[in-house]
């Protein structure tokens, strides 16, 4: 499994590439939606996207919209990870093509019920 994050802080790439790591999952790093793009457009498909939400140059729904919008990894699933708990906010989000979302602070528990929830039961 692949999996592309997508964050501006360096603290949380980490975080997360350590948690998946465990779980057999290969990551690929992005500071931000602009890079992120670059990446899809790039590399190999991805099975799984985690995205910050509040980013420079270009945010995560924005991120999420135009990968959706340029039909890069169609069949890839994107987690949204965020502190937004606004409503607007959340469908927004899945209208531009987000599957999950995991709140910040988030424990490494937590991930690993969100990639169960999106079908991913052979890395949790």
């Amino acid at each position: 499994m692949r999996a592309l994050i997508v964050d501006d802080s360096s603290f949380t790439r980490k975080y997360l590439r350590e948690h998946l790591a465990r779980l057999g999952v290969t990551c690929v790093e992005a500071q931000d939606g602009t890079e992120a793009l670059e990446v899809l457009r790039r590399e190999e498909e991805f099975d799984l996207t985690l995205s910050d939400v509040n980013m420079p140059r270009m945010d995560g729904l924005t991120f999420v919209k135009s990968l959706r919008e340029e039909g890069l990894g169609p069949a890839m699933k994107v987690m949204m990870i965020t502190t937004e708990t606004d409503n607007s906010f959340i469908t927004r989000a899945l209208a531009y093509g987000a599957n999950e979302f995991l709140m910040k602070p988030f424990t490494s528990q937590s991930l690993k019920e969100k990639l169960l929830l999106m079908g991913f039961a052979g890395t949790a």
